[in-house]
């Protein structure tokens, strides 16, 4: 079973009902953030064309057979990037240097912010580079030797990205997006509870309607044979999906980029949240450069117990929502499994898509899928949050929904259903949502723009893949005190990824 990840309308009566995933198709459709329109990310193809897809070489290629001129690519993107006023701009204590003293980014220029990099200082202008451009992001460096600010040793610093002021509340905030292709299904694999892995979709959960019209479900229920999630310290997760991409023999000659939905996320949201620090690996073999996820320690909650709960409380939520695949149906209607909430058992979907130039593959756990009413099947995300009231709506919307419809919007997922609920975990209702109908909210209050995200992201894997080299090992990460993204060299690759193309290269000489 393949899931098309398309924009199309169910006429299903249930409100669960809408867009398609058909079966064992895939598609080159091109989902547009147009300059006018930039809000209705993921509503500019609503075509129920199944035509021709069997062969992805037989589709029309929107960036060209030629891999040549993306593999020579500069750390500059050849889109514009937005303007904002100067007004926007972060104040200087919103800035520390390596000693710790708050004071504004250094300036090249007595005009703009500069680059600082084997040469000193940047050009004149507005901008660095001298072309006038307000947005910072836009200012890339390359180091030489050991300089640097922002608190870190910087002795192993290969280049760094400035960044910019966020774009909350900024209605200025407009660009011709780069052009998203929809996400195609084109394999899969399943963890169980015992830690096996089978390249099918033996654990993906299909979507339990009843939940839409159930309320004051006891969320607690079963915590106290809840299996808590292990953590990944070999990296074998990555080296799961890598392993499947053997298994379906699926070609990465020209992908560029292969990686977890995750660090996407993390990259399409630092262009409004310069909050939370992140890093990753990066590794480029063979013209591909492999992101590996970094789990970074999480600062220590004053209630561990109650933050358990919680976490406990989303998962609980996943199972209320869900069949398992081998739950009974019982005079038409499944009967919910009784069994312990198992954080270990999960779907991991692997889809391809295109931002601008750049071919990706992509790992994202899947929580459920629905079945429209011509027999088509489409993903659901399920998502839980503390009920709503005047004081919190807009920092819901301002950050979680920017979370949600990113994380949506990379894999194509059509629905997202939201889960109120009490202090005390009792579920109070629910709320079903579709990627554009959250830009649609946020447009009225001017949070966050889908395309700015979009133009970010094009930046930065521009800036990214123009500065690594093969066969070399690096880190990225999110300084927040310097503002910057920084590549640094690494010491090693994750043996997971020279075990892939070790055995890629056996599998060539056959």
């Amino acid at each position: 079973m393949k899931f098309k990840c398309a924009m199309v309308e169910d006429d299903s009566s249930s409100s669960s009902s809408g867009s398609d995933s058909g079966d064992d198709e895939s598609s080159d459709e091109e989902v547009n953030v147009d300059e006018d329109n930039n809000d209705q990310a993921g509503s500019g193809n609503d075509s129920e064309d199944g035509e021709d897809d069997e062969e992805d070489d037989e589709d029309p290629d929107l960036f060209g057979k030629n891999n040549e001129d993306y593999m020579k690519t500069t750390a500059v993107s050849a889109l514009r990037p937005p303007t904002l006023p100067a007004s926007s701009f972060p104040r200087k204590q919103d800035f520390r240097d390596a000693g710790g003293r708050r004071g504004p980014p250094e300036r090249g220029g007595p005009g703009g912010r500069g680059m600082r990099g084997v040469g000193g200082g940047g050009g004149g202008g507005m901008g660095g580079d001298g072309s006038g451009s307000l947005l910072p992001w836009n200012q890339f460096s390359t180091f030489g030797g050991p300089s640097g600010r922002g608190g870190r040793p910087s002795e192993a610093l290969v280049a760094d990205m400035k960044l910019g002021a966020t774009g909350h509340n900024n209605d200025m905030y407009r660009v011709k997006c780069p052009p998203f292709q929809e996400p195609s299904h084109i394999a899969g694999f399943s963890r169980s509870a015992d830690g096996s892995v089978q390249f099918d979709e033996s654990c993906l959960r299909r979507f339990r309607r009843e939940i839409l019209q159930e309320s004051g479900l006891d969320l607690n229920e079963g915590f106290d044979t809840y299996v808590e999630k292990k953590e990944d310290g070999a990296g074998s997760g990555f080296g799961d999906l890598l392993a499947c991409l053997r298994d379906k023999q699926v070609p990465l000659d020209n992908i560029h980029f292969v990686t977890y939905r995750n660090n996407l996320n993390k990259i399409l949201g630092t262009a409004y949240n310069r909050q939370d620090v992140w890093e990753m690996g990066v590794h480029k073999r063979q013209g591909t450069v492999y992101l590996d996820v970094h789990k970074l320690p999480e600062a220590p909650h004053l209630d561990v117990t109650m933050q358990k709960r919680r976490s406990y409380w989303g998962y609980s939520f996943e199972r209320f929502a869900t069949e398992a695949p081998s739950s009974r149906q019982v005079n038409g209607t499944a009967r919910k499994p009784k069994n312990a909430v198992n954080a270990n058992v999960e779907f991991c979907a692997i889809v391809k898509t295109k931002l601008g130039p750049h071919r990706i593959i992509m790992g994202a756990e899947m929580d459920c899928y629905d079945t429209a009413s011509d027999g088509r099947k489409y993903f659901v995300e399920l998502k839980t949050s503390r009920a709503l009231d005047a004081r919190t709506v807009d920092r819901f919307e301002r950050d979680k929904l920017l979370k949600f419809w990113i994380q949506s919007f990379l894999a194509g997922v059509q629905r997202i259903l939201v889960g109120y609920r009490d202090d005390a975990g009792r579920l109070l209702g629910t709320e079903m949502m579709r990627p554009q109908d959250i830009t649609h909210r946020v447009k009225q209050k001017h949070h966050w723009e889908g395309g700015v995200c979009l133009a970010f992201a094009d930046q930065v894997l521009c800036w990214l893949y123009g500065s690594v080299k093969e066969g070399e090992d690096y880190t990225l990460r999110f300084n927040r005190h310097a503002n910057r993204l920084e590549l640094v060299k690494a010491n090693s690759c994750p043996d997971t990824i020279s075990s892939h193309m070790d055995l890629l290269a056996g599998t060539a000489t056959r």
